[in-house]
């Protein structure tokens, strides 16, 4: 389940993220809601995922996928290009992810 809340804190993290360009600097109140209910949801689900996970590895699970979806997300939705080299990293980072939760790093307590 603590994974479950995990994924769930980024995808509230991812979406206030791409909701913040929207906000337009706090001046357009939809998005603003959005970024701020997005960015409170994110760490209501990522206290509950560090119950039953490490901190650091709850953090740079964290971190590393909402980076990467976050980039995508603006990619689609703002048609922002993203170079080769970018998505070059992005890889980079899901391996590391891959690594870091595959060691079984990630079980212990």
């Amino acid at each position: 389940m603590s994974w479950l809340f995990l994924l769930l804190g980024v995808l509230a993290e991812a979406t206030s993220h791409v909701a913040l360009k929207s906000a337009n600097g706090f001046t357009n109140p939809l998005p603003t809601a959005v970024v701020v209910l997005g960015h409170i949801t994110a760490f209501l689900f990522l206290s509950q995922a560090m119950k039953s996970i490490p901190v650091g590895i709850v953090h740079a699970s964290w971190a590393g996928l909402a980076i990467i979806l976050v980039t995508t997300l603006s990619s689609v939705i703002y048609n922002q290009h993203i170079d080769t080299k970018v998505w070059i990293g992005m890889i980079i980072v899901a391996v590391g992810l891959a690594v870091m939760n595959l060691s079984g790093a990630a079980h212990h307590h």
